[in-house]
């Protein structure tokens, strides 16, 4: 059986995304479980891979996707059995093995997590790997610092890279869970946009993103971080006594020129937030909490849907900063 994905080859080291006719017989042997795909989404990542701009391919050709859900085909996993309804986030998948910005993809069942019974294929892609690491950021405020959890009352959360994935989804679950969000952006005129998601107040980027003191006034009790470099260090020296910071990207750079001053000097805490290959009593939590604490209407308002044939573009205008909130990807669509 053939079916259409979105494939990445290179040739004198430049990358090369097109929409592709292939045969089942194509698919990885790597895998146990036959997936067809619903829907997949466009992260940061993909964009770099689609584009090239860093080094996330490791394997030629390529099929891009690091998300997928749909349904379980055929299965030799104990796990799984036909008909099932699963969702797949990191582990490699389009880096090292195949993606789901494709009509089937073969994959290891302990990959997989169930789909909740909450969200539908097209809900949980519009969450994708952005939304599952705003969660697991979240957990990571709730497991706390040298002061235990971080409370709603305990002063201001700053959120970077508001009008993003991970951003915007932060935004949605740390405002209904009761705290007081602030969200930072270099798109000033989305304030509306993310207030309505539940920002209590909206800031400018470039309050962040150049380099500052080691040491500045206090002013968060915790921030989630999707930015990287200045923008991470100037979140870290403005967190207040005890306060916890959690890093999960680098739109603005891998660096991180910073000073021990607020770990060693504040108590401060920097957690890292790995979505790739965390483990899978984690990630099922995470979707837990997810169709707990995330609100349809939110959601629904931060996503919008494209066919396969437009996530080729979709993934640059990621990278360049021109999109805000999520994208869905029907894979049976062009």
């Amino acid at each position: 059986m053939t079916f259409q994905a979105l494939l990445l080859t290179q040739a004198d080291g430049a990358t090369q995304a097109n929409l592709a006719t292939l045969d089942e017989a194509q698919l990885p042997a790597e895998g146990d479980v036959l997936v067809a795909v619903d829907y997949s989404t466009i992260n940061f990542k993909d964009g770099l891979a689609i584009t090239g701009r860093s080094p996330v391919v490791r394997k030629w050709p390529m099929v891009a996707g690091i998300d997928g859900a749909g349904t379980v085909l055929e299965s030799s996993s104990p796990r799984w059995q036909a008909g099932d309804k699963v969702v797949l986030n990191g582990y490699g998948v389009g880096e090292t093995h195949w993606g789901c910005l494709a009509q089937r993809a073969r994959l290891k069942g302990d990959w997989l997590v169930r789909l909740p019974g909450a969200f539908t294929s097209r809900q949980a892609m519009a969450i994708g790997t952005a939304g599952y690491t705003a969660m697991l950021s979240v957990l990571a405020l709730e497991r706390g610092g040298v002061n235990g959890p971080v409370q709603p009352g305990d002063g201001e959360v700053l959120v970077t890279g508001a009008s993003g994935g991970v951003g915007s989804v932060a935004i949605a679950v740390l405002s209904k869970l009761g705290y007081k969000v602030v969200a930072s952006t270099g798109k000033t005129n989305e304030a509306d946009f993310l207030k309505a998601l539940g920002a209590a107040d909206v800031i400018d980027r470039a309050d962040l993103g150049a380099p500052g003191k080691p040491l500045q006034k206090e002013r968060w009790a915790a921030v989630v971080d999707s930015v990287g470099s200045h923008t991470l260090v100037n979140a870290c020296a403005q967190v207040r006594y005890g306060g916890v910071v959690t890093a999960c990207g680098l739109a603005q750079g891998m660096d991180f020129p910073a000073s021990v001053a607020p770990f060693i000097l504040r108590g401060v805490t920097l957690h890292g937030i790995d979505s790739v290959m965390a483990a899978m009593p984690l990630r099922e939590r995470a979707w837990q909490r997810l169709a707990s604490d995330l609100e349809p209407d939110r959601l629904n308002a931060i996503t919008r849907e494209i066919g396969l044939a437009e996530a080729i573009d979709a993934g640059r205008r990621i990278v360049e900063g021109g999109m805000r909130g999520r994208v869905v990807v029907d894979v049976n669509r062009a």
